[in-house]
């Protein structure tokens, strides 16, 4: 009989399960259940979008495409990160199509890190991140947040976790599960300790378009001299509600991206030509329109934002106010349950799902991730649910 465990990779028999997984497969088999847990929008992409899509498909566009991708999308995500964020990048050979940001984050790790070497990754941050740094073969470092600071890397944290064997840090702001976003002052400080060193940034701004403060996002590849280290990771999933399309982009300068193009052209060859099409009208129409379809659906998170946040505080869940994403990270210290108990507790008792804190890292714990991205009646109802399942903890 064949023991499977033996052959499997190490390093990957190794990888825990995600923990936002767990929660919502046990959701999908529960009856009238409510899951503020998983990331995804609960907008259908517009239909324009999908259209574009329709067409490719009747004009007869099934073959593949450049390993970069389209010209013609690459030029618009060109436009668009000029316009938007200020960002000059040449379409042809500084820009990747990819299957999500997802991958983007993959192709982009392996090409960089060597067996041993170090990656510093906010904690918490993104479930994929420390084990994508894993299976590239290096060490995962996690640089502890904390509320009191924002959930945002400090100077001083950055400069302490630094060592020769750091290769790269990961930045993923607005954050993933927290909401935090860093400004321009924030990452300005930032960039003024990695100018004292070779250290390369990925930058994952999947969120860049859900910010809520005073201070549009700003792009770490804009701040003085950081465009020639960083590596910019973006897609389509969160701001045009084309999660299910899985198209991302990567930008980097051109001797960096020609390594991680060779990665996606053995793996990947090319993403789906019909969901470049999309990404194409998605970018052509925002810019002609001046993204009406992204602020509309930005104004609902923001509303949605607001509702969780006030609820969250006057239950004596403490939560500090999430400036982007669409994720609240509101404390259950208080309760006097870890965050694994509180959540599979609430799920069993009053079924609502959450995601545990210590799925994003050790620093979640004492904490639960709560997706607004659902319609507001369910939000009305999953946080009646909430907040008797708190009080009866009293």
């Amino acid at each position: 009989m064949i023991d499977y465990q033996q052959l499997i990779s190490t390093t990957v028999r190794e990888l825990p399960p995600s923990g936002i997984r767990k929660f919502f497969d046990i959701v999908s088999e529960m009856k009238d259940a409510l899951s503020l847990s998983v990331g995804e929008p609960d907008f259908t992409t517009p239909w324009n979008i999908c259209e574009a899509s329709i067409y490719s498909l009747e004009r007869g566009q099934t073959h593949y495409s450049s390993n970069w991708g389209t010209i013609s999308l690459r030029g618009e995500i060109a436009r668009y990160l000029k316009t938007r964020y200020a960002l000059e990048y040449d379409p042809k050979d500084e820009i990747i199509v990819t299957v999500g940001a997802s991958e983007g984050i993959d192709i982009a790790l392996r090409a960089l890190v060597n067996p041993g070497e170090e990656v510093l990754v906010p904690d918490p941050s993104f479930v994929a991140y420390m084990p994508g740094v894993r299976l590239a073969g290096g060490v995962a470092v996690p640089v502890k947040t904390s509320a009191e600071n924002g959930f945002k890397i400090t100077p001083e944290e950055l400069r302490a976790a630094i060592t020769p064997k750091t290769k790269a840090l990961i930045l993923s702001y607005p954050n993933n599960p927290t909401g935090a976003v860093m400004e321009r002052a924030d990452l300005e400080a930032i960039a003024g300790v990695l100018r004292e060193t070779g250290v390369i940034v990925l930058s994952d701004e999947i969120y860049s378009e859900l910010t809520y403060g005073s201070e549009r996002h700003v792009s770490f590849a804009a701040i003085d001299e950081m465009r020639e280290r960083t590596v910019l990771l973006n897609g389509f999933s969160k701001a045009f509600a084309m999660t299910g399309w899985r198209m991302g982009y990567l930008c980097a300068p051109r001797e960096l991206a020609a390594m991680m193009c060779k990665i996606h052209q053995y793996t990947i060859m090319c993403a789906p030509v019909q969901g470049q099409a999309a990404a194409e009208e998605a970018l052509a129409s925002g810019f002609e329109n001046g993204y009406a379809q992204v602020e509309k659906m930005r104004r609902v998170y923001d509303q949605r934002r607001r509702l969780l946040f006030k609820g969250f505080n006057e239950m004596g869940l403490s939560c500090f106010e999430p400036l982007g994403a669409f994720y609240l990270f509101p404390s259950i210290q208080s309760t006097g349950l870890s965050s694994e108990v509180f959540c599979e507790r609430l799920l069993r008792e009053e079924k609502v799902a959450l995601v545990p804190g210590t799925a994003f890292g050790e620093s979640g714990e004492g904490y639960v991730r709560c997706c607004y991205a659902v319609a507001t009646d369910v939000i009305i109802e999953a946080m009646k649910r909430i907040r008797r399942f708190v009080e009866g903890l009293k």
